[in-house]
């Protein structure tokens, strides 16, 4: 479950969350640099500790400074390259037996150390989201999974290729890749694809675009790809997107639970590896994709493995026996 950080504060609300319930995980936006390295680290590992290892650092550098917050950094790549300090400080807090100092471009501290180590080993996970350079350096460096939002597929594609030629650059495997998109599913095509215009109607109606510095370069790209067409691929949809001028993970998959089933699979081949799926009536969504698409998704990815698996062994086996 992702908690956003543009309500309430993620934190308390994973805590309140958790304290209700006994598996759901949490993965919470966290904005690098509002709160001090250290003192950010030792509250994730006290809630780490409390859920017993149920949470997730999502790291949100932003497209733009927050100065209603206290963000002064304008510059978009030196937001990213003291997001990297951060974690870097975060990471060590989470993992050092020993008192560190740290001495950077942007964080100076003294004898840091954290009396409560997380939960989770070596320590709570960090997911980074973002498409510039900056992005993909402190994800490859700092994250065990990259998220970004639905696309079509050969752009997606793309990415997952930079990202592994990131990877390759620092030498180290490269995260894995979460995709967030919203499920629009209907007993039929034609009542699903009523359903999702419905509700573009809705949010275009409501929708109010509030004073913001530019747009984000996923904002841009999402209104760009808006420009070549309304549907790309098999489902994907960017109705939804348009109508809140690609503002966030907006892009949707429209159609019965078989057509998205489908989709998503087609991401999951070319290297989504997590799907983080909402829509627009939360508890409805939520019980329509329990019921028709996760165990599909899953089963289906199983045999892929499998599949996958033993094609493999039948190669090692081929080039042994040629050797």
């Amino acid at each position: 479950m992702l908690i956003a950080n543009g309500g309430g504060d993620p934190i308390i609300l994973a805590a309140y969350a958790a304290a209700q319930t006994e598996k759901l995980g949490f993965m919470l936006a966290h904005r690098p640099a509002l709160v001090a390295p250290v003192w950010a680290a030792r509250t994730y590992a006290t809630l780490d500790q409390t859920t017993k290892g149920r949470i997730r650092l999502h790291a949100v550098t932003g497209y733009a400074a927050e100065p209603e917050y206290g963000e002064t950094e304008i510059d978009k790549a030196s937001r990213y390259e003291r997001a990297g300090e951060y974690l870097d400080i975060v990471r060590r807090t989470w993992t050092s037996d020993e008192p560190f100092d740290y001495d950077g471009k942007y964080f100076q501290v003294k004898n840091a150390k954290s009396p409560i180590r997380p939960y989770q080993a070596p320590h709570v996970p960090i997911s980074v989201g973002g498409s510039s350079d900056g992005a993909y350096r402190i994800a490859v460096k700092y994250a065990d999974l990259y998220a970004l939002w639905a696309e079509p597929l050969a752009d997606v594609a793309t990415r997952i290729a930079t990202l592994k030629s990131f990877a390759d650059i620092e030498g180290v495997p490269a995260p894995r890749v979460s995709m967030s998109v919203r499920l629009i599913i209907g007993a039929t095509e034609e009542l699903a694809w009523q359903k999702a215009r419905g509700i573009a109607a809705t949010l275009e109606k409501n929708y109010k675009v509030a004073p913001r510095i530019g747009r984000s370069g996923g904002a841009e790209r999402l209104l760009a790809v808006a420009e070549k067409g309304e549907r790309h691929d098999t489902a994907l949809w960017f109705g939804t997107a348009t109508a809140v001028e690609g503002s966030h993970d907006s892009t949707s998959l429209v159609g019965t639970p078989d057509t998205i089933i489908a989709a998503l699979l087609a991401y999951y081949d070319i290297g989504v590896t997590t799907f983080l799926s909402r829509g627009y009536d939360p508890l409805y969504d939520a019980v329509d994709y329990g019921r028709y698409i996760i165990s599909a998704v899953r089963e289906e990815v199983r045999k892929r493995d499998q599949q996958r698996a033993a094609q493999g062994q039948k190669e090692i086996r081929r080039v042994a026996a040629a050797a």
